[in-house]
């Protein structure tokens, strides 16, 4: 008995280590880096979602080229109002 809670110790333990260094690496690659977005609608068609309503694409947003003034002609922005 006193082995298996030594097991569920040092799991738990573990567990906390990496979910406290995965979070905020995960939520400073997603502000910093790139995130994923899916794009809805008719807008971007035919590039992107061409079925329509009917279906979504998803795509990675790069938040480099943005930020560092890269973009070139052919590039899709995308914006967010705060």
């Amino acid at each position: 008995m006193a082995q298996s809670q030594g097991w569920v110790k040092r799991y738990c333990k573990a567990f906390c280590k990496g979910f406290f260094v995965a979070v905020p690496v995960a939520v400073t690659f997603l502000d910093r880096v790139a995130c994923v977005a899916r794009v809805e609608g008719a807008s971007m068609q035919p590039s992107l979602n061409p079925g329509g309503s009917q279906s979504s694409d998803v795509v990675l947003l790069n938040h480099w080229k943005a930020r560092n003034l890269h973009v070139q002609r052919g590039d899709i922005v995308s914006l967010v109002y705060l």
